[in-house]
């Protein structure tokens, strides 16, 4: 529905250029009829303009503009056969070469819309062999010859490609589109339309998976959200908690479209909040994209001073929770024409987007352009069989990356939206997959829920990736953990004890949903943590390089509470005998005293501990279990 307006528009223009040239009939009657149809075709009632077309070609059976007209009305309505009948009927009765050229134009146009590229190509080649001043519509053909070639070359069928409409329990409206998952895909929200016309009522709607892996009934996705104004397409954050939407015309912002936020605290959603003026403007902002972690958002807007007519922008959020001005995403990405429609993978490097601005398949592509550093690569179009000739976008993958959700327009007048689920084809999958870690923080001796900042950070480069908090009512958490790089994970609460976990994916070939409960103790006498990201090579004592992300956490502990007095112990395994064991795990907790040391910590606060195999915490029985008991642990005395 989102561009039938362009081609109304479109059309509007072909049915002035071409009907206010001189008429090929002398018959009175038939030019009546003419010029009564297009009264009907202004006010979109195309049954009763055509049927007075038609009773003007009774009139004359020549008369080659009113088949122009047909052709022009049946693809408003999109009825492409009986508009291209028409379109050949009337160039066969046309002399005029400028007439004819607007027969070649509009079938080229129409054949591109069908993917028939063979016979836009002839259509286009006609069309551009003959002489015309209208450079805008010489553009036009141009590229859609491009597009054309592009389809014959790149167009291929693929028989494991097979999409499913999601249940009625989803599809039960008349227009549902823009689907979006948390990163467990136990919740779809989408925004859904009342009827479909542009001023219809939009609200968003989630829906939630049942026990038995089913999709439940839709609702509301809050009264706090949806209004008597219209809420339409948003994002949300992978844990489910943050929320960005568009709202028009109605609730107080700077433009007709801007972007809201709304957080979950609990199972409510916060009143939303205007994203201000550092991200809307006085244009059109709308199809937001948020990162895994909600830190970094993408949307679409038409604002003046960017590269198209719709470009994308990209806007930061910083430490103190505001958003940084929004910047255009440049050359890299954007075109002279549209972009629209990013969504940023929970991979937070792949970026997927609808152009029109691009050799494609014709209509809008969906492209994938990777983040490199701070840059984005070329994007590509993905091909077929996702891409076609028609329009699309709303896509959203999976964190695996093997499964996707879209929306089509379906119905003659693409007044129907459904939402589709597939298979990812297997040569389109991402480069990058992703899975997550989840679960509640709780304090450890009350086992009440706790709100806590959860970070992740990138042991290759020591680079903080990902940063989340836990729920203040009920403490859960979701941490998205992408393929090639070892992480350290670290669960920090104000006067508790940190804990680290480490998840290393740098050979990760499944991606099996974790659920892990991290309890924290509070920072007094007693209270210990094994240090999981502290690293030393089989039979040394020496520290690997990437354990400094983890001594950085302990020197900022340490300097936090500079009257907390530390034993840093080492421990192994059975595999040896008793004194190498004490003599190697004391080494290493002294490796790890004097690293602190040199960082500023005064020797005085540190006890050093070597214990061997004395105090496993598990049973030395399998090569996983002797894993766990290899290890440094840090107290407080």
């Amino acid at each position: 529905m989102m561009f039938r307006s362009f081609l109304f528009f479109f059309l509007l223009t072909a049915f002035f250029s071409y009907g206010q040239a001189q008429l090929s009939t002398k018959s009175k009657k038939a030019i009546e009829y003419y010029n009564q149809a297009d009264n009907f075709r202004v006010r979109s009632q195309y049954n009763q303009a055509i049927s007075l077309l038609n009773k003007a070609i009774e009139k004359d059976k020549n008369f080659a503009e009113a088949y122009f007209r047909l052709g022009l009305t049946y693809k408003m309505m999109g009825l492409m056969d009986q508009s291209n009948a028409n379109f050949q009927e009337g160039l066969r009765l046309t002399k005029d070469a400028k007439k004819q050229r607007a027969y070649y134009f509009e079938l080229g146009d129409n054949y591109m819309r069908m993917g028939d590229y063979q016979s836009a190509l002839t259509a286009l080649d006609k069309y551009l062999s003959m002489e015309t001043t209208n450079k805008v519509n010489q553009a036009k053909a141009v590229k859609w010859k491009e597009n054309a070639q592009f389809g014959l070359e790149n167009k291929k069928s693929n028989s494991k490609f097979r999409p499913y409409i999601l249940p009625p329990t989803v599809n039960r409206f008349m227009m549902q589109y823009f689907p979006v998952l948390t990163a467990d895909e136990q919740q779809l929200i989408f925004t859904r339309r009342v009827g479909p016309g542009p001023d219809d009522d939009e609200d968003l709607v989630v829906v939630r998976k049942t026990k038995n892996g089913e999709w439940g009934e839709p609702e509301s996705i809050s009264s706090n959200i949806n209004s008597r104004y219209n809420e339409g397409t948003c994002t949300i954050s992978a844990d489910g908690r943050q929320l960005i939407f568009t709202s028009c015309l109605g609730r107080k912002g700077l433009g007709n479209c801007d972007l809201f936020e709304s957080k979950k605290i609990g199972d409510e959603w916060t009143e939303p909040e205007n994203l201000g003026p550092k991200i809307n403007s006085g244009a059109w902002e709308s199809q937001p994209s948020l990162s895994s972690d909600g830190r970094i958002l993408y949307f679409v807007s038409d604002r003046r001073g960017g590269l198209g007519e719709r470009d994308i922008y990209v806007s930061y959020k910083e430490e103190n929770g505001s958003w940084t001005t929004a910047e255009n995403l440049g050359e890299d990405v954007n075109t002279i024409n549209d972009e629209i429609s990013p969504f940023i993978h929970v991979n937070n490097r792949t970026l997927f987007f609808a152009s029109n601005g691009r050799v494609g398949f014709g209509g809008y592509d969906i492209y994938r352009s990777e983040k490199e550093g701070d840059q984005w690569t070329a994007p590509v179009n993905i091909g077929s069989p996702i891409n076609n000739h028609e329009d699309q976008f709303s896509l959203f993958i999976n964190a695996s990356g093997e499964r996707g959700y879209y929306s089509h327009e379906v119905g003659r007048d693409n007044n129907t939206a459904r939402i589709y689920e597939f298979d990812v084809p297997e040569e389109l999958q991402i480069r990058f997959k992703s899975n997550f870690v989840k679960g509640v923080v709780r304090d450890k001796e009350t086992n009440q829920p706790l709100k806590a900042s959860v970070e992740l950070f990138d042991l290759q480069n020591d680079r903080r990736v990902s940063l989340v908090e836990s729920d203040s009512l009920n403490g859960n958490y979701l941490m998205v953990l992408t393929q090639g790089s070892d992480y350290a994970l670290y669960v920090n609460a104000h006067e508790y004890l940190f804990t680290s976990l480490n998840f290393n994916y740098e050979l990760a070939t499944h991606f099996e949903p974790i659920e892990i409960d991290i309890f924290l103790e509070k920072a007094k006498t007693g209270a210990s943590a094994v240090l999981q990201n502290i690293f030393f090579d089989v039979d040394k004592y020496e520290l690997k390089e990437k354990s400094k992300t983890e001594l950085t956490k302990i020197i900022r502990f340490l300097n936090e509470n500079p009257d907390v007095q530390v034993e840093l112990s080492g421990h192994t395994d059975n595999t040896g005998s008793a004194s190498y064991n004490k003599n190697l795990s004391l080494k290493r907790a002294e490796s790890v005293a004097n690293y602190l040391v040199l960082n500023g910590i005064e020797s005085k606060r540190i006890v050093k501990k070597g214990y061997g195999a004395d105090k496993p915490i598990r049973p030395n029985d399998t090569e996983e279990n002797k894993q766990f008991n290899r290890r440094i642990e840090f107290k407080i005395l």
